[in-house]
C-alpha cells in the first residue's frame, strides 16, 4: 500500500496533522521514535494562551491567531480544556500600569473573544488574591486564558486520526527516507523488537520538533544548515501554595514573566524558563541555576518565600523555535514556519516552531500546502470537531462527574472527576461492564486500577509505567516508586495480552 502522507513525529503538530488529514479522507501513516508527547509536547507550561508577552515583540499576527483558538479548542475538549483567571501584580519600577492596561485591552478585544470573561482591575488589599503575596503589591489585572493538559491533547489528537482510518506506530523509529519515482520509501525499525519495515508514501512531514535537524541530517542525508533555535523551559512544582483557583503571572526584572498555576489539586506549578539549549532533546533536565532562578521569581511575590527544598517534581523541555536571529532566547519567535522541499517529484514539508495553542491552524496550513502539492481530498472540518471524549457542553463538566456516579455509584467523586477530567465521555466506555468496586481490578496505588490501565494500553498506546503516571496523567506524583515499578512490571506481564502486534495494525 502507498499511502498518501506519512508523518515523522507523535508530538501536538504531528497528531495534529494525522488527525486533520485523515478526516479529509487522506491514507495517512504516522510514526513516533518514543511515546506520544514524550518530548516538547508535554513540557509545556500547560496553557492554552495568546501569548501576552508576545505583544512586547509585535508578534500580532501570531497572538490574534493564537487568541482566536483558545474558545475552539475549550468546545473540542472540554474535559482537558478549561478557562483560567490570571492575576498580573503592578511591580513598581517594571512595566507601567498604562502598558499594562494597553496589552490587556488588546489581549481582549483583537481575537474575538466571546465566551472568556474580559480583564478586570482589583485591589489586592481586598481580593483573597491579595492573601498569599507580599502587602507591598496593591493592585493587579485580572485576564483570561485557558488550561490544557498537553500530554492528553496530543493523544487524544492521535486517538481519533486512528478513529478516522490512520496508521499509528509508536517505538518506530524512522531510520532511513528515500525518493523514488513514486514519492518515498521510508524505513521504520521497531525500538521494541529491532525489526524494520519500509513503509510507502507520496508525501512525507517531517514533524520531529526538536529532532526536525536530525531527520533532515540522518535520514533524509540533507547536509542543509540548522533551522531550529533549541530553547529549554523548565518547571517546578511545589506544595500548593494558595487556596484560590486562579492563577498568576509574574514580571521578572529581566524582562520574562513567571506563572505559578493551580495543579493538580494538591500542588502549584511554577514557570518556566528561557535558555538556549545544546544536547540531545531526549537527554534534557533542569538545572540548579533554573531552580534557583524560579524559586526566586516566585519568592519576589509570594510572602512566605519557595525555596529549592520545597519542590516535588521538575521537568524540562526543548523548545525547537524557528532561528530568526533573535539575540535572546526569550525573544525568539514562537511562529510557526513549513519549508516545502518538492525535489524529485517527492514532496517534503518540514516544520519548524509554532506554540501547543496554534497547532490545529498549523495543520490547516499544512493541508493546504499538502492539497497543492498532491492534490485535495475533503474540506477544512477541524474547527467545529470535537476530540475524544469532548461532545459535552463548556460548562457540562459536574454534570458529566454526576451522570458518570450515577451510572457507577461505587466510584468516590475524587476518582469520578478525574476521570471525567482525563476521559470525558469515554470513561463511561472505559468503566463498560463495571458494576462494582471489585471489577475495577487491581489497585496500583492512588485511585489507578486495572481496568484503566487497560484501557491505557489497547486504546492509548500505553506501554510502560511512564506513559500512564506521566503523560496519560500526573498520577506519578501520588505513587510511591514501589507502586510505580510494580505497576511497570504488572504492565510488561500483560503486554502480549493489549498490544496489537504492528503487522495486524
Amino acid at each position: 500500500m502507498i499511502h498518501d502522507i506519512f508523518v515523522i513525529g507523535g508530538g501536538i503538530n504531528g497528531c495534529g496533522i494525522a488527525r486533520d488529514a485523515a478526516g479529509r479522507g487522506y491514507s495517512v501513516c504516522l510514526a513516533e521514535m518514543n511515546d506520544f508527547a514524550s518530548g516538547t509536547s508535554s513540557g509545556s507550561t500547560k496553557l492554552i494562551h495568546g501569548g501576552l508577552r508576545y505583544l512586547e515583540h509585535y508578534e500580532f499576527r501570531l497572538v490574534r491567531e493564537a487568541l482566536m483558538e483558545r474558545e475552539v479548542l475549550w468546545a473540542q475538549a472540554p474535559h482537558i480544556i478549561w478557562p483560567l483567571r490570571f492575576i498580573l501584580p503592578h511591580h513598581k519600577g517594571l512595566r507601567p500600569a498604562w502598558l499594562l492596561r494597553l496589552g490587556l485591552f488588546l489581549y481582549d478585544h483583537i481575537g474575538g473573544r466571546r465566551k472568556l470573561p474580559a480583564t478586570r482591575t482589583i485591589d489586592l488589599e481586598t481580593d483573597p488574591a491579595g492573601k498569599p503575596l507580599k502587602p507591598l503589591f496593591g493592585r493587579a489585572f485580572e485576564y483570561s486564558d485557558c488550561w490544557v493538559n498537553d500530554a492528553r491533547l496530543v493523544v487524544l489528537n492521535a486517538r481519533d486520526a486512528a478513529d478516522r482510518g490512520a496508521r499509528i506506530l509508536t517505538r518506530a523509529e524512522v531510520v532511513a527516507a528515500r525518493r523514488t519515482q513514486d514519492g518515498w520509501q521510508i524505513d521504520v525499525r521497531d525500538r521494541d523488537t529491532g525489526t524494520t519495515e519500509t513503509v510507502s508514501a507520496r508525501l512525507l512531514v517531517n514533524a520531529a520538533g526538536p529532532w526536525v535537524d536530525k531527520v533532515l541530517s540522518r535520514a533524509l542525508g540533507s547536509n542543509r544548515a540548522s533551522n531550529v533555535r533549541l530553547v529549554q523551559g523548565s518547571h517546578i512544582v511545589v506544595r500548593r501554595l494558595f487556596e484560590h483557583d486562579r492563577c498568576y503571572i509574574f514580571q521578572n526584572s529581566d524582562g520574562r514573566i513567571v506563572f505559578a498555576i493551580p495543579y493538580e489539586d494538591d500542588f502549584t506549578l511554577i514557570g518556566t524558563t528561557d535558555r538556549d539549549y545544546d544536547g540531545d532533546p531526549a537527554h534534557v533536565a533542569i538545572t540548579q541555576p533554573e531552580i534557583d532562578y524560579l524559586c526566586a521569581a516566585a519568592s519576589e511575590y509570594f510572602a512566605a518565600p519557595v525555596h529549592a527544598d520545597d519542590v516535588v517534581w521538575t521537568y524540562s523541555g526543548v523548545r525547537p523555535l524557528y532561528d530568526d536571529g533573535a539575540s535572546k532566547a526569550q525573544e525568539a519567535t514562537r511562529d510557526y514556519v513549513l519549508k516545502v522541499d518538492e525535489a524529485a517529484g517527492a514532496p517534503l514539508v518540514n516544520i519548524f516552531g509554532g506554540k501547543i495553542t496554534t497547532y490545529r491552524r498549523l495543520a490547516e496550513t499544512m493541508l493546504e500546502k499538502i492539497e497543492q502539492l498532491i492534490g485535495a481530498r475533503g474540506p477544512k472540518w477541524t474547527a467545529a470537531s470535537t476530540l475524544p471524549g469532548g461532545d459535552f457542553a463548556v460548562d457540562g463538566y459536574d454534570a458529566e462527574v454526576a451522570r458518570l456516579q450515577a451510572s457507577h455509584p461505587f466510584i468516590e467523586t475524587g476518582h469520578a472527576r478525574r476521570l471525567v477530567r482525563q476521559y470525558g465521555t469515554r470513561a463511561f466506555a472505559m468503566l463498560s461492564g463495571v458494576t462494582s468496586s471489585a471489577a475495577l481490578g487491581r489497585c496500583f496505588g492512588a485511585d489507578l486500577h486495572a481496568v484503566e490501565v487497560v484501557y491505557l494500553m489497547t486504546q492509548e498506546w500505553a506501554r510502560t509505567a511512564e506513559d500512564v503516571l506521566w503523560r496519560r496523567s500526573k498520577l506519578g506524583l501520588r505513587l510511591t516508586q514501589a507502586e510505580a515499578g510494580a505497576l511497570d512490571d504488572w504492565m510488561r506481564a500483560n503486554a502480549a495480552n493489549y498490544f496489537t502486534p504492528r503487522a495486524a495494525e
